[in-house]
């Protein structure tokens, strides 16, 4: 295991990142109390099923898809700090909206309206650590803030089953109020980092901004890196949706059972993403990107083979060693292609990496598991990732020997 000294990485790092990190963790804690409860909340408030849930949370992922769409194009026009914090206010005026309203055809087309809106502030978030750290420093930034997350995920979901407990309404005023309180940080602490114009260059219209995804939709080569993503992130994303349903039915485990694997998850990330990323920074990061989608492979097909509950716990330790690799490194990846002026576009468009899967990955899972061999959805899902792995090995055949694409030195991811 890599020795880790805390203090060196804290000088290593500028301290506006340190700023972002801080106040997206806080962000994160509110909306970790609210939202692994938000499909109990709809399902009880407004007497439905899981299936009128669906198509909520579906509507949610499908309006956030053309959200984060707009918001990578206005990020790039307008800055990123009004990006965020106009995301962060409108998260809790809707978030107070959807504890307070008692109509189900209501919640319907505000979910449209709430996803549209609170995703444009998506690229933007990617795009300001992009601004703010060196190439050298990205990857263990994004792994910085997956660390972060993954805290959150451990501390907002413990206070938020206590309070959902007594009150969902309170968990929608408390988000709110942690929404209003870092947008409050962002406006006081955190300046705007959107890379200034070259004194030469023409200042865009918003058409001309919006019309700038036809550069991206006409780089194949970052479009084969989305098609890839995607391949691979429908697989992922709809673990989440899946797994409890299928461990619960086919083997007996119950929620807590579950709950388990997903708390082990986040305390392998807490624990070992930091050391993840060091080890593989100066390593190709097509290659990686392989790697760490063959550790998911194996661990989406050992849920379709195990039947004990230590080999579920082997097998998301093994998807979680490929998370660590993946998403940091798709991150870099994804900046990495980007033109800095359009840094934006390129963050808007790779939310569709996970944006689509999201939508669509649960919804096949589910037709899978109710109409065929509930096991072959594992064994599909590994096929998907083999598929993707290969794809990012060709993409390193292809590019891997550009300058973009090659590891930082090692003098270079010292400096700081």
């Amino acid at each position: 295991m890599l020795n880790i000294n805390i203090k060196k990485i804290a000088r290593e790092f500028p301290r506006k990142f340190w700023l972002v990190v801080g106040v997206s963790f806080i962000d994160h804690v509110g909306g970790t109390m609210l939202w692994p409860f938000f499909s109990l909340y709809i399902t009880q408030k407004f007497e439905v099923g899981m299936t009128e849930a669906g198509i909520v949370l579906g509507l949610f992922s499908i309006a956030g898809l053309v959200g984060q769409m707009i918001g990578g194009a206005l990020t790039d026009k307008f800055g990123r700090r009004k990006l965020i914090i106009f995301g962060l206010v409108f998260s809790a005026l809707s978030t107070l909206t959807l504890g307070f309203i008692n109509s189900f055809s209501v919640l319907i087309p505000l979910a449209v309206v709430i996803g549209l809106l609170s995703d444009v502030a998506g690229p933007a978030h990617n795009a300001m650590i992009g601004d703010i750290l060196p190439d050298h420093q990205r990857q263990e930034g994004f792994g910085i803030m997956r660390v972060v997350g993954n805290l959150a995920w451990i501390i907002g979901p413990t206070i938020g089953g206590f309070i959902a407990g007594r009150s969902y309404l309170a968990l929608f005023i408390i988000d709110a109020v942690f929404s209003c309180f870092v947008a409050f940080l962002f406006y006081l602490l955190i300046a705007e980092t959107k890379p200034e114009a070259h004194p030469d260059s023409k200042p865009e219209g918003i058409l001309q901004t919006f019309k700038g995804y036809g550069s991206v939709l006409k780089d194949y080569a970052f479009m084969a890196f989305l098609l890839a993503s995607m391949l691979m992130g429908i697989v992922y994303q709809q673990m989440y949706n899946t797994l409890s349903v299928y461990l619960r039915d086919n083997h007996g485990i119950d929620p807590g059972g579950y709950g388990f694997l997903l708390t082990t998850s986040a305390i392998v990330v807490i624990l070992f993403q930091f050391s993840m990323t060091r080890l593989i920074k100066n390593r190709a990061p097509f290659k990686m990107m392989a790697l760490g989608t063959l550790f998911y492979m194996i661990g989406f097909t050992m849920f379709g083979m195990v039947g004990a509950y230590w080999l579920f716990v082997g097998a998301i330790v093994i998807i979680t060693i490929g998370e660590m690799i993946v998403v940091p490194t798709s991150q870099t990846l994804a900046m990495g292609f980007a033109p800095e002026e359009k840094r934006g576009r390129y963050m808007g468009m790779f939310g569709v990496t996970w944006s689509i899967p999201a939508t669509i990955g649960p919804g096949a899972a589910g037709l899978i598991l109710d109409n065929l061999n509930p096991d072959l959805l594992w064994y599909i899902g590994g096929v998907f990732c083999l598929v993707s792995a290969l794809a990012y090995y060709a993409l390193h055949l292809k590019l891997g020997r550009e300058e973009r694409f090659q590891p930082a030195p090692e003098e270079s991811a010292q400096a700081g």
